[in-house]
């Protein structure tokens, strides 16, 4: 079974898991359910989501979330492109690949994909229409500053936060129903929430900037 996880990041910069939802296939009429669940309890607006590429949850965001913008994550960008990279230009694309990433706007990680685009397009010509195809979700990412990209790119947090459902998941080879499983990650959440006890760094600045970017529909919830 598959347990979907939804991580927010509430205006007085914390980290909060938001749900936890077992089982289901991944289409847009489950997305839609899951979006509508964080409303009816109480999540009024999202300045922005940060997802892979999953079948249906752009549609199912933009019906529920509409002034939301969606942002495509990059590592995920960059793991998808790799898997259709040789392992010995592994390396060198993926140093390559920063110059596009950390652009200081989109103009600029433009041109870089186009440099990559010469060097590298005819031996692995889907690693990079990847993201020319995905290029409207992905593009947003630049209006931010260094200090809100980590917070959207950074999956360290919820690698992490995988690895200890992982841990108490793995010793329990049968669970009784999905309901079992929920109460069993729901526990481990509560243990590793405890530790999230500190701010993103410099969300003073954060706050700011995405004030000036969003304005009232910001500062309502302060």
């Amino acid at each position: 079974r598959a347990a979907y996880i939804v991580l927010g990041v509430t205006v007085e910069g914390y980290k909060e898991i938001l749900s936890i939802t077992v089982g289901a296939n991944e289409t847009s009429k489950f997305w839609l359910g899951m979006l509508n669940d964080l409303k009816n309890r109480g999540v009024q607006d999202v300045l922005f989501f940060c997802v892979d590429g999953l079948p249906g949850f752009k549609d199912a965001i933009q019906a529920v979330f509409p002034q939301a913008q969606i942002q495509r994550c990059v590592i995920h960008m960059l793991r998808n492109s790799f898997k259709y990279v040789n392992y010995n230009d592994l390396k060198k694309f993926s140093a390559d690949f920063k110059a596009v990433y950390n652009a200081p706007n989109e103009s600029a990680a433009l041109s870089e994909l186009e440099t990559i685009k010469e060097k590298w397009g005819k031996k692995y010509p889907y690693a990079i229409s990847n993201w020319e195809n995905n290029w409207e979700d992905v593009s947003s990412f630049f209006q931010f500053s260094g200090d809100i990209r980590r917070i959207m790119y950074t999956t360290n947090i919820i690698e992490g936060l995988n690895r200890q459902y992982r841990k108490v998941t793995k010793t329990k080879s049968v669970f009784p129903s999905d309901t079992a499983l929920e109460k069993m990650l729901f526990l481990a959440s509560r243990n590793v929430t405890k530790k999230w006890t500190q701010r993103y760094r410099n969300w003073d600045q954060v706050l700011n900037q995405l004030i000036i970017l969003y304005d009232e529909r910001l500062t309502a919830y302060l």
